[in-house]
């Protein structure tokens, strides 16, 4: 049984909290301001050098925005329970605030990753519509990619020295 703790708030877990909430926001006023405007067709799937390759109502652009708050909202009610998380370790009550901490942390950057690559779908949806800009650009999935390899080492590698 892992001990339950509630984990308190440092200056850069706000930061990144009002972060992920600000992308939010404006990610829906985007939509809002924008609706009335876009057209009928937008483009709604994108292949991997970022041009357009599938096309929907625009209806469709409110997917993402609801997707993006659900998501928020779900793991902003992880992180109040960071006993459940898994962890590499034995967590005892001497390490479970540094390692409670670690996780939410990383729950809490995630999140804020995931928000801001939604909102800038949105963005490049919206902007694609209008012909501004035609693609997400060649450098988006081989970085998407590429994050989703270093990012768990890095991780794997901070909890391995965490917890020495």
């Amino acid at each position: 049984k892992r001990p339950r703790i509630k984990v308190p708030f440092e200056t850069v877990d706000v930061i990144i909290e009002m972060l992920s909430i600000t992308l939010l926001i404006l990610m829906w006023t985007y939509c809002i301001l924008n609706y009335f405007e876009l057209p009928d067709t937008i483009a709604t799937h994108f292949d991997a050098t970022g041009k357009p390759d599938d096309f929907g109502s625009k209806n469709t652009i409110w997917i993402i925005p609801v997707v993006a708050t659900v998501m928020y909202i779900g793991m902003y009610i992880l992180n109040k329970y960071p006993h459940i998380h898994n962890y590499m370790v034995n967590i005892t009550e001497e390490n479970a605030l540094k390692n409670y901490r670690f996780s939410t942390r990383v729950v809490r950057v995630v999140n804020f990753v995931c928000v801001l690559l939604l909102a800038y779908i949105t963005y490049m949806i919206i902007e694609s519509a209008f012909g501004k800009q035609y693609n997400l650009g060649t450098w988006f999935v081989p970085l998407l990619i590429g994050f989703s390899i270093v990012f768990p080492i890095v991780l794997i590698i901070y909890m391995r020295k965490l917890n020495k």
